[in-house]
């Protein structure tokens, strides 16, 4: 395989074979003598006042060696931090444990730590909470009002914060329009589900003072830093690691309270101590995701041109603030303009506490809202204007000639052409065909139902600049070719199933001219790794990735150096290609790059000037987002006797500019179509009015299976961007935020003709049985 070209090719991914043999390590797998295991005792209640806790019963129980409460950890361990910065936010004093009162039902309380998990638990039934029950408030809207139970008294009412994004005029919009065209727009309460729930395990050297911490999270290096805020510990002598992730989906892009406790009673026994989240607790206590209601107007004239639109949505942010919950509706916000050229935009957010867990960022994280109100919009106006969806989109996108593009929300779309895209999916689908076929059904009382959804998306990815970012927007890599001649890349990137080890050693291997089973990729452990910013938004190869790249030309350049001096020649005379340099005026001259490796370790014969070694880091600060966008196209089939759909073809054609590894690209694309359709089709995180989470555990949230869907159609335009040098824009959401209203366009399609204008999700088919007349 030596100076194969790996870039673009499907690679097997390298992670594969230890996890399909369940030989990986996941955060329980870890085994340390000692262990103590830890259970939480959380909040029955949505909003009560503690009274007092009796532990007792619980310290007494055999095997219990420790239980703890919130004022055990007062003044001991901080908030739990908030990175947002909105102007005018009420940011709450977030305990690990609460403190005199409880906000949302599975708020941690007391924790049991014994010798194993089944004394702990059984142990945690003893604690007794005495509690005064308030009144909640779980309805976001009602939450607004004034009068509503209020979830932090000391604020005066439940609002987090407004905010306001203005682009263009929309009052002359709206003057200039021949036609407002307005629907209300729900996002349900989404549970993201990861397949491994979270897991903390700490570790405390006294002798050293050294805690070392294993958490299944996206975020290694920011992890690191806040838990050493919270705990009051020098972050040098704090150590992150972590093993494998069973999905993230960004619910573990977060700093949550139960790694800080888990912490700090491993500093206080000397033992090791760990915690496995159980999944009725991950339903109650883990962020849940989306949770906007609002309504959305267009401006349009009658010809198809959109000249904007203004968005009021009540932002359902939960009892508190975890690392990034206010700043999500406003990527909403940003993300506004959709893939159309319209100039005139307005937002307008009221985030709201209630009595539910936080929401924060889920697969998307903001613009899977944006793109489906968009899309949802743009069909109705198509339907009312009585004009094809697709004429519709063609006559709103900017031309490639108008790219980079400024968005209405003020974003500088780096590069883009989204009618090849809209054309392939289009003709991968036979829409021409369909509308036919259609029409003929809609004739035939017998016939099910057919309808053809469109989504043409752009979304915000490979987060980001860092003056745009709570943290750093940047990424590290560390590249170094061993003395014999294999090669390490370190990541501060930290993946959890996009493959980077894979991807990274791709492009190490195509650069260096080495085999790729050479290369060695290591992430997710602090006390290796360079400081790095994490694996989200769509990030890890457009900016982790250009870090490694940045940092094996800098590796280049000096062992060019190194060859020149070896050679006895010029350095301007070196030319490098596919792992070998040679003399360009004597092509017999040549060194591998494993030779030219191995002397500079040896340092015998290296210029005077020149570091023994052979490593180089790259700190990448891009310079602007990178904007991927493409088209999915939804065919569903409806009985009409109950309701009941089938989505029978799904075609995504997507373009996230170039691809290293197509098999990478279609496998997130296949696993965010899945989450996008979940949401469409069955996924709800329901409350009661007294804030009891309905759907706690799988017997009452669906998931979708694989036998809700068909074989997914892809294909891809390529635009590459020059954000960053490898041209690279990100694809881990873009299933996700293209194909939700992909599928709820469908289904409207299919009832439009019977005066359906709307349907919110998830549609089940007792809302869809409900909508088709009876006589018809």
């Amino acid at each position: 395989m030596m100076g194969t070209h790996y870039i673009g090719s499907r690679v097997k991914r390298t992670e594969d074979p230890r996890l399909i043999q369940g030989i990986g390590h996941y955060v329980d797998d870890i085994k340390l003598a000692d262990t103590l295991e830890a259970v939480f005792v959380r909040s029955i209640y949505s909003h009560a006042r503690i009274k007092s806790i009796d532990t007792a019963a619980a310290k007494a129980f055999p095997g219990v060696v420790a239980v703890y409460t919130g004022a055990d950890m007062q003044a001991r361990i901080g908030s739990v931090p908030c990175a947002s910065s909105i102007e005018g936010l009420k940011v709450p004093f977030h305990p690990p444990l609460a403190i005199g009162m409880v906000r949302y039902v599975g708020e941690p309380v007391a924790v049991v730590v014994a010798r194993d998990k089944y004394i702990a638990a059984d142990a945690a039934a003893l604690v007794n909470i005495d509690c005064d029950p308030l009144d909640a408030v779980v309805d976001p809207e009602k939450a607004a009002e004034p009068g509503a139970p209020l979830v932090h008294e000391e604020f005066g009412d439940n609002i987090a914060y407004r905010w306001k994004l203005a682009g263009g005029d929309m009052d002359k919009a709206f003057k200039d329009a021949d036609r407002i065209i307005k629907t209300r727009i729900v996002h349900q309460r989404l549970i993201p589900a990861a397949m491994e729930p979270r897991g903390v395990q700490a570790r405390w050297l006294p002798g050293e003072k050294e805690l070392t911490l294993w958490s299944s999270t996206q975020i290694p290096h920011l992890l690191r830093t806040q838990l050493a805020i919270m705990l009051g510990l020098s972050e040098n002598r704090l150590r992150i690691i972590t093993p494998e992730v069973g999905g993230g989906f960004g619910s573990k892009l977060n700093v949550y309270g139960e790694e800080a406790v888990i912490g700090w009673i491993s500093m206080q026994l000397g033992r090791p101590v760990k915690w496995m989240e159980s999944r009725r607790e991950n339903f109650q206590a883990t962020i849940q995701g989306r949770a906007q209601t609002g309504e959305i107007e267009a401006a349009v004239k009658s010809d198809g041109t959109i000249l904007g639109l203004h968005y009021r949505i009540v932002a359902d942010l939960g009892a508190y603030h975890q690392l990034l919950t206010p700043a999500i509706p406003t990527l909403t916000g940003l993300m506004l303009g959709g893939a159309y050229r319209f100039k005139n935009c307005l937002m307008d957010v009221t985030a709201v506490f209630t009595n539910k867990v936080a929401t924060d960022a889920y697969r998307g994280a903001g613009r899977p809202e944006a793109t489906f109100t968009v899309e949802r919009i743009v069909d109705i106006v198509a339907h009312e204007l009585k004009m094809d969806p697709v004429e519709l989109r063609r006559k709103n996108f900017p031309k490639p000639s108008e790219f980079p593009f400024v968005s209405a929300t003020g974003l500088t779309y780096d590069s883009g052409n989204y009618e090849p895209a809209l054309d392939r999916a289009l003709e991968m689908v036979n829409y021409a065909g369909l509308r036919e076929e259609q029409a003929r059904r809609r004739k035939d009382p017998s016939a099910k139902l057919l309808g053809i959804g469109l989504s043409s998306y752009v979304e915000i990815c490979a987060m980001g600049p860092s003056p745009a970012m709570p943290a750093g927007g940047w990424e590290s890599a560390t590249v170094r070719v061993e003395p014999t001649g294999k090669v390490t890349v370190l990541s501060g990137a930290s993946p959890h199933g996009q493959g980077q080890e894979t991807s990274f050693a791709q492009i190490a291997a195509d650069e260096l001219g080495v085999d790729l089973n050479d290369v060695l990729v290591v992430h997710g452990d602090t006390a290796i790794v360079q400081y790095g910013i994490g694996t989200f938004g769509s990030r890890a190869t457009a900016v982790g990735g250009s870090a490694v790249y940045y940092a094996i030309q800098n590796l280049k350049a000096k062992a060019g150096k190194i060859a020149a001096h070896m050679m006895g020649i010029d350095p301007a005379q070196v030319k490098f290609e596919r792992g070998t340099f040679a003399n360009a005026g004597d092509s017999q001259k040549t060194l591998t790059i494993q030779q030219v490796a191995a002397e500079s370790y040896n340092a015998k014969n290296i210029p005077a000037d020149s570091e023994p070694g052979l490593a180089a880091t790259y700190f990448f600060e891009p310079k602007n987002f990178t904007f991927p966008f493409g088209t999915h196209v939804c065919v569903v089939e409806i009985d009409r006797e109950t309701g009941e759909y089938d989505v029978t073809k799904y075609v995504a054609v997507d373009d996230c500019g170039r691809v290293i590894n197509p098999l990478l690209v279609d496998g997130q694309i296949h696993g965010g179509i899945v989450q996008g359709l979940g949401q469409a089709m069955l996924e709800e995180a329901i409350y009661d009015e007294n804030g009891q989470l309905i759907t706690g555990e799988f017997m009452d949230y669906a998931m979708p299976r694989a036998h809700n869907f068909p074989r997914f159609e892809l294909d891809r335009t390529e635009t590459p961007t020059d954000v960053n040098p490898l041209g690279v824009k990100g694809v881990g959401e873009a299933g996700t935020i293209g194909s939700t209203p992909a599928l709820v366009n469908a289904v409207v399609d299919a009832l439009a003709h019977f005066g359906v204008r709307h349907v919110d999700m998830p549609l089940r088919p007792e809302k869809i049985w409900k909508l088709i007349p009876r006589d018809q």
